[in-house]
């Protein structure tokens, strides 16, 4: 990759500063860049795409459709699932109340079945039950009983097994620690240049890379994966990429003083901290 030139360094600073609205750009525009040494370091990623298939017994009401025989037998008869009586209501397709508990009625809670309530300075009939201390239940229609909610009213279920699948896209990165100064967790989002992508069924350790960093990290993520989800998964596909990213540190002087700025990415960002010309220290950043 072709180092970065003054110029473009320059025109990366002076969009950073104008982008900052508490920054002045005079020191971006005429700062004289005096250093510029280079800090590259690479960003090591394995992805495993991975597949979990688990059961689930599962049941709906069983209705039975008005089909003629011949119908009946080549529509249900072949399926699979198992038809059987509903448990919750014993096959009668109705439980009882929970809201009455099947009397049919609920103790009115005005007057806690008094049928009366006091008001100053004698006792009157409620009126909201009219002095017979119960309301009828609504929810059962005072019947004491209600539709069973499993099978609905059918009395029976059919019993069938339900498949459930699930895919996992299992990330892990690394990126190698550089001595530059600038903080790792700029790196995490920036932009790099491909040098090494591999895709596969199962991808192999990475082996002859000149950072031994990244041998050893390829070597423990692929250990680590296949011990995580061959466990309980099946791997269907691997990928590893390894991204170079570029970090140029630039020195700089401005007014008789040293200044530091850096340039990451290949889409050219800048971290400047010790910037001359901040009014304010809340870094501003117009929208």
């Amino acid at each position: 990759m072709p180092s970065l030139s003054k110029e473009d360094a320059q025109q990366a600073f002076i969009k950073y500063a104008s982008e900052k609205c508490c920054y002045s750009t005079k020191p971006a525009e005429n700062g004289v860049i005096t250093k510029m040494e280079a800090f590259n370091t690479h960003r090591y990623r394995l992805k495993t795409f991975t597949e979990t298939r688990r059961t689930q017994r599962s049941q709906r009401p069983y209705y039975v459709c008005k089909f003629s025989y011949y119908q009946y037998f080549t529509a249900f008869n072949r399926a699979s699932f198992d038809e059987q009586g509903c448990i919750p209501c014993h096959a009668s397709g109705i439980i009882c109340c929970s809201s009455c508990n099947g009397v049919g009625a609920i103790i009115c809670s005005a007057c806690n079945g008094f049928g009366t309530t006091y008001y100053y300075p004698n006792r009157q009939i409620c009126m909201f039950c009219y002095g017979l201390g119960r309301k009828n239940c609504w929810q059962c229609s005072m019947s004491g009983w209600t539709k069973c909610a499993v099978c609905l009213g059918q009395r029976r279920v059919r019993v069938f097994i339900n498949l459930i699948v699930n895919w996992c896209n299992n990330i892990d990165e690394y990126t190698v620690e550089q001595s530059s100064g600038l903080k790792m967790h700029k790196l995490c989002k920036v932009r790099g240049e491909v040098l090494f992508r591999e895709s596969n069924h199962m991808v192999y350790p990475v082996t002859n890379f000149p950072d031994p960093a990244v041998v050893q990290t390829s070597e423990r993520l692929l250990s680590e994966h296949k011990g995580k989800c061959a466990q309980t998964s099946r791997i269907l596909q691997q990928c590893q990429t390894i991204k170079l990213l570029p970090i140029t540190k630039v020195t700089y002087e401005w007014k008789g003083e040293s200044h530091e700025f850096f340039v990451y990415g290949t889409d050219f960002r800048v971290s400047a901290e010790d910037y001359p010309a901040a009014c304010c220290g809340c870094c501003c950043t117009v929208m």
